[in-house]
């Protein structure tokens, strides 16, 4: 049976580790990063023509595994060469405007893992530049994204630092973060909307879809996972 959520030894710290994407906010947090890009000339037009489609495929039906490894080398081969501050500054801008899209139903989600004295971390694909201002935005305690090589003048080398926070990368990066903070995993919670994060959610002791894909929904009822709608009556 999968561990109550804030369950654990005493003193043990617990956290709920949140997806980002269709998870917390609706749609794609990358789409306003590459149109701010691509306003100041980072990001080919093609390329925001092509992230435009995406985003439209990925408002109706997620991402595909294909799509995420696209998305992740054009982004790492547009920042080559950028300084991280002007990238930090791009998503300053933005972060504002992907909060306002913090879907309800997951607002409550992140008051009942408060509430439960567990650390609140969002864990994504996305730069973490991006990923850490939409956390401390919401007054979270983490977050757990993808990271880029910087050369020793602070610019992007174009390769990772890391993992890619993608699937089984998301379980690597959560546990890096569980050794340093000392978090009891069985004892913690996951919260997300894709199969893709089906590594992250048996890492922990408890799994809740919100809003899940279709093959997500299904091992949901399957395993007994808590079902959370969004904008549909619950189950």
């Amino acid at each position: 049976m999968a561990a109550e959520a804030g369950a654990g030894p005493r003193n043990q710290r617990v956290a709920a580790f949140f997806d980002l994407d269709r998870t917390l906010i609706r749609g794609s947090a990358n789409y306003p990063l590459a149109v701010a890009a691509f306003r100041r000339g980072h990001v080919p037009w093609r390329d925001l023509v092509a992230d435009t489609i995406n985003a439209i495929s990925f408002h109706r039906k997620g991402s595909t595994d294909s799509q995420s490894a696209a998305l992740r080398e054009r982004i790492l081969g547009a920042v080559a060469g950028t300084k991280q501050s002007d990238i930090i500054h791009l998503t300053d801008e933005i972060v504002p405007g992907i909060v306002r899209r913090l879907i309800p139903q997951s607002a409550a989600l992140l008051a009942e893992a408060k509430a439960a004295a567990m650390d609140r971390i969002v864990v994504s694909a996305s730069p973490i530049e991006l990923v850490g201002r939409i956390a401390t935005a919401l007054g979270l305690e983490g977050a757990v994204a993808t990271r880029s090589e910087l050369d020793h003048d602070g610019r992007y080398t174009g390769r990772l630092m890391g993992e890619f926070c993608y699937n089984h990368g998301k379980v690597i990066e959560i546990e890096k973060l569980a050794a340093e903070r000392g978090y009891d995993l069985e004892a913690s919670a996951a919260y997300s909307d894709s199969i893709s994060d089906l590594p992250m959610l048996e890492r922990v002791g408890t799994a809740v879809a919100v809003n899940p894909d279709r093959e997500l929904r299904e091992l949901a009822r399957e395993r007994g996972w808590r079902i959370v709608e969004v904008g549909r009556k619950r189950h």
